[in-house]
């Protein structure tokens, strides 16, 4: 690197430098002397680049040297001293402006590979050094964050304390996912016990584990030849859970005592195959109106929400008589109600809310956070919620397909401006009639992955629909139109853990030249969560 072209005025320097020193500069006063004058003086007889190696030579010394200090000086006076000291020394070389003589290519490598850089990485990959934001009290606002006003002003920029909300009530839909993956088996024979759910929240506690069923129907002949496959088409699966927060000073805090059910996102091949059964059905007939868009949803998540096992009740009956039970023993209290999930769960999470807005008397207020959802029903559906104040928050990223499915018709974007214009009559003659005709729900958040400056723009679709990778998006997010924020605290470890492939080989490397063994230094226990630096 030629560092003659850096420094094109050193000659300017070096004649305020004599100045200075007369002037009472401590800096100064001590370091330049007669000898580096003289050596400033004599150097520009040299070559341009000895000259400057020179001057930069000098100039370092000029600051590295200190004042001597009395033996027999007051502390306070020496420390008062060395803060001026630093001062002086990092206003000397902001004043150089080093940074913008690089051209940015240079400029971006170089502060790429600064140790500050370097050592932000260091701690984004270690479990070890933990940051957490503080807790905001939130009891003057909670219906605001909890979406009266549709999280209007909050999205973009997004609110510091919404930001903290949505990532802890994703790592409830994490711990839903740890659960299952520690035991997934669920027995045909017995009934089914609470499981223990380690929550990365201590000031909740679990009161109920949900089951859902999923129910595949083969063709006669295949029952008549084959009467004993009903264990492969039907199969009852732990997936999620109903807590309530039980923490005096956290419901103080929040200012409500909050009622969660997290559900996790599709685990097996069944509940696959479920998915894949994407004709709308009518979701209640004996409610239809004549003149009105009837209420659909699609068939595979209403088969798994309504649908009950061996020994097991279905996910509905579950959650409402334990809502019901939760609501009627803290009486008196302000309560909510808040359901989470992700892809499927995310799904049922509208199933279980629209269900609670109305088999519910004096429902508290109903709110949604849900993770890489796809639709779930039709303009009907997406009516009835918000005829019943159910309050819905998308949280999309941009390159994740599974938002974008089921249905055959355009974004909802293109919707809305098709039905403000003469189109409006012909596409509700299609809701009507049309078994793919889906809309989505509430309000949209949307992230992108390619804001993320540790993902591979082009990350596969894996990662574009990871949970973990949501809520490393909605940690650094700051505005629609602002880079990644570059104080997100949140660690890096579970997402290089589950999508090395995905990221960026720069960081890939950095992590092996910092020598951080990821399965040897972190050991993490596989029965808890791994709590949140954002908690």
């Amino acid at each position: 690197m030629q560092i003659g072209t850096t420094l094109p005025n050193l000659h300017l320097f070096r004649a305020n430098a004599v100045n200075l020193k007369c002037n009472g500069c401590p800096i100064l006063n001590t370091a330049v002397n007669a000898q580096t004058v003289k050596t400033l003086s004599s150097s520009s007889s040299s070559s341009s680049t000895e000259m400057t190696k020179k001057h930069i030579s000098n100039l370092e010394k000029l600051l590295l040297k200190t004042n001597p200090l009395d033996s027999n000086s007051n502390p306070v006076v020496e420390q008062s001293s060395n803060e001026s000291l630093e001062k002086r020394r990092r206003n000397l070389l902001e004043g150089l402006n080093l940074a913008n003589i690089w051209p940015d290519e240079m400029r971006k490598a170089a502060e790429e590979m600064s140790p500050r850089h370097l050592n932000r990485l260091k701690r984004l990959l270690s479990s070890k050094s933990m940051e957490y934001s503080p807790r905001n009290n939130l009891a003057n606002r909670w219906k605001e964050y909890h979406g009266s006003n549709n999280w209007l002003g909050l999205l973009d920029p997004l609110d510091e304390n919404l930001r903290r909300e949505l990532i802890r009530y994703g790592e409830f839909i994490q711990a839903a996912y740890h659960c299952f993956h520690s035991d997934p088996a669920t027995s045909a024979e017995e009934c089914p016990s609470e499981r223990h759910v380690a929550l990365p929240d201590r000031s909740y506690k679990v009161t109920k584990s949900l089951y859902a069923t999923s129910s595949i129907g083969l063709p006669k002949w295949v029952d008549d030849v084959a009467p004993d496959l009903g264990w492969m088409t039907q199969r009852s699966s732990w997936i999620g859970y109903v807590a309530v927060c039980d923490d005096r000073s956290e419901i103080q805090r929040m200012g409500r005592r909050d009622i969660v059910i997290a559900l996790r996102g599709t685990a097996t091949c069944l509940e696959w195959a479920e998915n894949f059964r994407d004709l709308l059905v009518e979701q209640n007939a004996d409610d239809s109106v004549e003149g009105v868009v009837q209420s659909k949803v699609e068939c595979g998540f209403l088969s798994l929400y309504k649908t009950s096992g061996h020994r097991v009740p279905s996910l509905a009956e579950s959650v409402v008589n334990e809502v019901q039970r939760l609501i009627e023993r803290y009486k008196g209290e302000p309560l909510s109600i808040t359901v989470t999930g992700h892809s499927l769960g995310a799904a049922l999470s509208l199933l279980v809310a629209d269900d609670l807005s109305t088999c519910v008397p004096d429902a508290p207020p109903v709110a949604v956070f849900s993770f890489g959802g796809p639709r779930v029903g039709n303009r009907g559906f997406a009516d009835r919620l918000n005829d019943n104040n159910v309050k819905v928050l998308r949280i999309v990223n941009n390159q994740d397909v599974i938002t974008r499915v089921p249905g055959m018709f355009v974004s909802e974007a293109l919707d809305k401006k098709l039905r403000e214009s003469g189109a409006g009559r012909v596409l509700e003659m299609l809701d009507c009639r049309m078994p793919w005709a889906y809309s989505h729900v509430g309000t949209e958040f949307r992230v992108d992955t390619r804001m993320s400056p540790f993902l591979k723009p082009n990350a596969d679709v894996a990662c574009c629909h990871d949970l973990e990778a949501y809520l490393h998006l909605v940690d650094g997010f700051t505005a629609s139109d602002c880079p990644f924020r570059p104080n997100a605290k949140r660690s890096l470890v579970r997402l290089l853990n589950e999508q090395r492939s995905n990221f960026k080989r720069l960081y890939t490397s950095k992590g092996k030249d910092l020598t951080i063994s990821l399965d040897r230094e972190h050991n993490f226990p596989r029965s808890s969560c791994l709590p949140s630096p954002s908690s």
